[in-house]
């Protein structure tokens, strides 16, 4: 049961588009409106680059927020979108700020992101995205050393603050597996 040879292959797999129909016949396509655009996008795109460069946004985020020590920075980042206030009250309470350290929330509508740091700013930052899809991410010292995923918006409340206190509040935070 399951030998290499038993495996699918693109041309067996039938979610895979090959222009044809049942019949082997081409399929006629008017031209892409958005696709062409978006591909293009994404020519010579240096990942590694990128990756190196999301420190920096997100320093340009609290750089922009301009949160006093230990205090909180918000941003709306649409015009007529608001995260519900209660939530945000709620967020900020669940997710003290370290002695010296600084946030900002960037409020996206239907979520909101927490970029935090410790003291001094910026050598330790983290990422909490509230939502439907959330996540926390940890830099130090520039470098990206733990993530984690979170079922939703309660879970991540519940689990992110000992994750964020881990990274910004002690010395030696251990990277997650």
């Amino acid at each position: 049961m399951g030998g290499k040879g038993d495996r699918p292959n693109v041309e067996n797999r039938w979610w895979v588009d090959h222009g044809k129909d049942a019949h082997g016949q081409p399929i006629e396509r008017p031209p892409a409106q958005f696709g062409g655009r978006f591909f293009r996008t994404g020519a010579d795109f240096e990942q590694e680059r990128a990756r190196l460069r999301l420190t920096d946004s997100n320093l340009k985020w609290l750089e922009e927020g301009a949160p006093s020590p230990g205090g909180w920075g918000l941003i709306h980042a649409l015009a007529d979108e608001r995260f519900p206030e209660k939530r945000v009250e709620r967020v900020k309470s669940a997710f003290p700020i370290p002695p010296g350290g600084r946030g900002v929330i960037i409020d996206s509508g239907t979520s909101v992101r927490l970029i935090m740091t410790g003291d001094p700013s910026g050598e330790r930052l983290v990422e909490v995205r509230l939502g439907d899809e959330s996540s926390f991410d940890a830099w130090v010292q520039g470098e990206w050393v733990g993530e984690a995923l979170f079922r939703n918006f309660d879970e991540a409340l519940r689990r992110a603050p000992a994750l964020v206190h881990e990274y910004l509040a002690t010395s030696r935070a251990t990277p997650l597996a």
